[in-house]
């Protein structure tokens, strides 16, 4: 028989196991899993008595101090410490994997230890089955052990994990429905005349709807249909029809619902032949998967407004009238983009499908919640056409003119100017700005969009013949 008693040490507040007498129920300290395992042994053994025969795994977590340490090192047996020191042993994505399956938002964590505070945080709120998950994973020191297939499924590996992939997003992919709303000539009667029909997603459980710009342009109503055909009514947050991305929102608080966020991942680290999904509504037909794979990165196609979308995803997943405005997804189920062109002649799926890049979406629907619109950082000045810049023989982008009291007039950028009797004289050449190069007014805005207005963005000039590099404040650009 080995008698213990968990005693307190009364000048640090620590926990340690003595060999004098019984183990007092409840006051079992937590241990790892692996030392669970080894505690229940010496329970079925007989060497813990009756009254101290608490599972372990229900009770409050207890730290040891140097001495109890020694003791329980002596039986076998590892405490278990504080949450934040195990979760530090997993990677980024094993983080993001807990918290994304218990429903706990972090788009606003940027660091690994703001991502380990959170589940920390959020521990008590995990089911037993995603508890004892993590916790089996925290004591493999974040190791994974690759599931293996139930043999009685019949599904292949590659059938099971698209399933997985759609089963978990498809509950956040919604369809939309436009109408316009017309007054009859002789009986003045309003009438409702459909317009389209597209995709969307949930962006936030506050009942923000991520959708193409197109999907709701003309239109005096939209409803939105979540996966369980619940109907609501959609009002328009915002959009930027340059990146054919728009917002809106449903009230979900008068039916009682509660939505299911996408997870959202990022593109800038997508690779071709990645594995994507995407889901959506082709033809009216809801919820409906195709699968792919990413053909092309970092494409430019002109979007609806004539300017062009920089950075595209191309995929070969099908995607038909109907699928804009939903989801591209990588093999998580998260976010790598929003379907929204196809190059086709016949107007049906041909291999060609473009997506909005996860940051670009990011970026611009954060600000639409915010604002109501996108702010767009300007250098304030105005540029020449391309093609006059190389008519003059000209590389960079040639300066028009400069905006009174602009960053760019502040930092004393030279515009083009034309003495009293006729001379011209050339302005400011602008070759790079923060250390890319740029040819076209579209790749100054480029550039300046992931900037934010109020910081200075550095602009390298040519001016007679010399190279000035000067930093510029930018400011908002008037629309």
């Amino acid at each position: 028989m080995l008698p213990f008693l968990l005693r307190r040490a009364s000048t640090r507040g620590a926990c340690f196991l003595h060999r004098s007498s019984a183990l007092t129920r409840g006051q079992v300290p937590a241990l790892t899993p692996v030392s669970r395992h080894r505690w229940h042994s010496l329970v079925s053994q007989g060497h813990v008595p009756q009254s101290a025969r608490s599972s372990p795994s229900g009770l409050e977590r207890v730290r040891t101090g140097e001495e109890g340490r020694r003791k329980l090192d002596r039986l076998g047996l590892r405490p278990l410490a504080t949450a934040a020191e195990g979760y530090e042993s997993l990677t980024v994505a094993q983080l993001k994997h807990f918290l994304d399956s218990a429903g706990i938002d972090y788009r606003d964590c940027y660091e690994k230890r703001e991502l380990v505070d959170r589940l920390s945080s959020a521990e008590h709120s995990l089911s037993p089955h995603l508890r004892s998950d993590l916790e089996a994973l925290v004591s493999r020191g974040g190791r994974e052990v690759r599931p293996q297939s139930p043999s009685h499924s019949g599904l292949l590996q590659e059938e099971q994990r698209t399933i997985e992939v759609f089963d978990r997003s498809a509950p956040s992919v919604v369809h939309i429905t436009t109408s316009s709303l017309v007054q009859q000539q002789f009986s003045l009667d309003i009438s409702e005349i459909p317009l389209g029909t597209g995709s969307g997603f949930v962006w936030d459980q506050a009942g923000h709807i991520v959708t193409n710009y197109h999907v709701v342009r003309n239109a005096q109503k939209a409803k939105v249909n979540l996966a369980d055909n619940t109907s609501f009514e959609a009002k328009l947050v915002g959009a930027e029809p340059d990146k054919d991305l728009a917002v809106l929102r449903i009230d979900t608080v008068t039916k009682g619902k509660t939505l299911v966020p996408l997870s959202i991942g990022s593109s800038h680290s997508l690779r071709v032949g990645q594995k994507v999904y995407a889901i959506g509504n082709p033809f009216g037909l809801d919820q409906t998967l195709t699968t792919g794979i990413v053909s092309g990165v970092g494409r430019d196609i002109k979007g609806i407004t004539g300017r062009p979308i920089r950075g595209v995803v191309q995929t070969d997943a099908a995607i038909n009238p109907g699928n804009s405005g939903g989801p591209l997804l990588d093999s998580q189920g998260k976010l790598i983009g929003v379907n929204t062109m196809i190059l086709s002649p016949s107007g049906a799926s041909s291999g060609v499908g473009f997506a909005v890049p996860a940051d670009t979406v990011r970026r611009v629907v954060n600000q639409i919640i915010r604002h109501g619109k996108v702010i767009k950082p300007s250098l304030g000045v105005n540029c020449a056409a391309d093609q006059q810049a190389r008519q003059l023989g000209l590389a960079g982008v040639l300066v028009l003119s400069v905006v009174p009291g602009s960053g760019a007039d502040r930092a004393g950028l030279l515009g083009t100017s034309r003495s009293s009797w006729g001379e011209v004289t050339l302005g400011d050449e602008i070759v790079k700005v923060n250390g890319k190069d740029v040819s076209s007014a579209e790749d100054i805005i480029s550039v300046l969009e992931l900037c934010d207005v109020g910081t200075s963005a550095q602009v390298a000039v040519r001016r007679k013949g010399k190279m000035v590099t000067i930093d510029v404040v930018l400011q908002a650009r008037a629309e």
